[in-house]
């Protein structure tokens, strides 16, 4: 049996959002979906809830079959650490699919409230780095390695401050 390299990548999201859900996870459970075989835990995510806890890395994309899509989450595959290390939240915003919090679903309002605040058109592709303080720290319409992102948040004082005290 063959598998398409398309199908590969998709197994490889699917498996890094699962195990990133592992690690943490910051979204309450606010109703369940019945599925035809199993119950799926369908979570409401809310930008406000993580103000002071979290950094959110917000990846906004047409559909998980968007090339510049799956080009970013290629580019942040080998750094999981570095995520949990900075207390940093992957969201993806999807506009055909399903979204999701650091791996669990997030329900359809959650994306569209989160698509609504940042003003990200449902063909557009964006990531959007949101500061402990709620604040937009970076925007980029292309993709992004993690190294920049990761240098800028370490460059931050709260996060200067979480490196003195985690000696």
């Amino acid at each position: 049996m063959l598998i398409s390299s398309a199908e590969v990548n998709k197994s490889v999201l699917i498996a890094l959002t699962l195990s990133a859900s592992i690690v943490l996870s910051p979204v309450s459970i606010a109703d369940i979906v019945q599925g035809s075989t199993h119950t799926i835990k369908m979570s409401s995510f809310n930008l406000s809830s993580q103000k002071w806890q979290n950094r959110v890395l917000l990846v906004f994309a047409p559909s998980m079959n968007n090339r510049t899509y799956q080009q970013q989450m290629q580019l942040f595959n080998q750094h999981q650490n570095g995520f949990t290390e900075r207390d940093l939240v992957l969201v993806q915003v999807l506009a055909t699919d399903k979204s999701y919090a650091n791996g669990q679903l997030i329900d359809e309002s959650s994306a569209a409230n989160l698509r609504n605040r940042f003003g990200v058109e449902q063909q557009n592709f964006r990531v959007i780095l949101v500061g402990k303080d709620g604040g937009v720290k970076r925007q980029d319409t292309t993709p992004v390695q993690a190294t920049p992102i990761f240098e800028q948040i370490d460059a931050m004082p709260m996060r200067q401050q979480e490196m003195r005290y985690s000696r």
